[in-house]
């Protein structure tokens, strides 16, 4: 039986994440040792304390404390054996994907992701775009509709996380005419998000730019695993990884056609790793033939031991 596992995004962080996983697993306090080290300040303390939940809510606070949280859980199922035969994460979690295939070691990349988070928070500050999840469009519809309210400005598909839900993402007027035209074309149900910023959009071409220039002194080694790739949803190339991942910021995420490639290499199972239970939902509506489960707490942990040892 062949195994993914799929690395959750940011938006999953909430105040408490990791904390009975952190109490009890040695190779969780010491990841996140790992982590405050290299970044100087308490991942612990942001990840844990209810006073900082404001900045755990930063982007570049976010995605360091998720990668940290994600890479924890990944460790305390390596170091019992649970490798998994190939991995994939929702946007962040494609870095989570790259440290677990071996190809960017851990203090490298939240070091890479800390960054990564500032230049997407300087690149559209908060209150300067929006996302809109749109429920049951064909993306047919949906790419029709932001590509002639793109005449207001900038709006596009951000996320393609199941068939039945396509973010779309942009400028506030220009997401607003495409909100409208979808609302003529019959579209019942949409729903705004409460983001930070409007990501995977030609909004973040500057932070795009910026984490190019980093990624270049950057060392990654050769995966052990096939990786997914959100921006083409195919397995990523070594010599790709630079490139894909500077693209990522802002193309769109396309998760749903990512699990249709992990099927194709053979997985029959997947664990979603990190905090909350997005994936799990998502695949729920992508293919109920693949088994889920998760690890994010002990009883998750517990259970997804029990299934994968089974």
């Amino acid at each position: 039986m062949k195994t993914a596992f799929l690395f959750s995004g940011q938006g999953a962080q909430y105040t408490g994440m990791g904390q009975e996983l952190y109490q009890t697993e040695p190779i969780m306090k010491a990841t996140f040792d790992e982590a405050s080290e290299v970044l100087g300040y308490s991942v612990a303390d942001l990840c844990f304390k209810a006073e900082e939940s404001e900045r755990l809510n930063q982007t570049e606070f976010t995605q360091p404390a998720i990668l940290t949280v994600s890479v924890g859980m990944y460790r305390i199922l390596s170091e019992k054996g649970l490798l998994p035969d190939a991995v994939a994460g929702l946007s962040l979690g494609e870095y989570t994907a790259l440290v677990a295939s071996g190809a960017l070691d851990f203090a490298t990349g939240v070091a890479l992701v800390a960054k990564r988070g500032a230049y997407m928070a300087q690149a559209a500050p908060a209150g300067s775009g929006k996302m809109v999840a749109v429920m049951n469009a064909e993306a047919s519809l949906i790419e029709k509709c932001c590509q002639k309210a793109s005449s207001v400005g900038i709006v596009s598909p951000a996320n393609y996380n199941t068939p039945q839900q396509i973010v779309i993402g942009g400028e506030v007027a220009a997401v607003d005419a495409a909100v409208a035209l979808l609302q003529e074309a019959g579209v019942k149900r949409m729903i705004p998000l409460n983001v930070s910023g409007p990501f995977h959009t030609a909004l973040l071409s500057p932070a795009a730019e910026q984490l190019g220039k980093t990624l270049q002194s950057i060392p990654f080694n050769k995966m052990k695993i096939p990786v997914i790739s959100n921006t083409t949803a195919q397995v990523m190339e070594a010599e790709e990884v630079k490139g894909l991942l500077e693209r990522q910021v802002m193309s769109p995420v396309r998760f749903y056609e990512s699990i249709g490639t992990l099927k194709g290499l053979g997985i029959t199972r997947a664990v979603e790793i990190g905090p909350g239970k997005t994936l799990t939902g998502f695949m729920k509506k992508i293919d109920k033939t693949i088994a889920m489960t998760r690890v994010e707490d002990a009883q998750t942990l517990a259970e997804t031991i029990q299934t994968l040892q089974g």
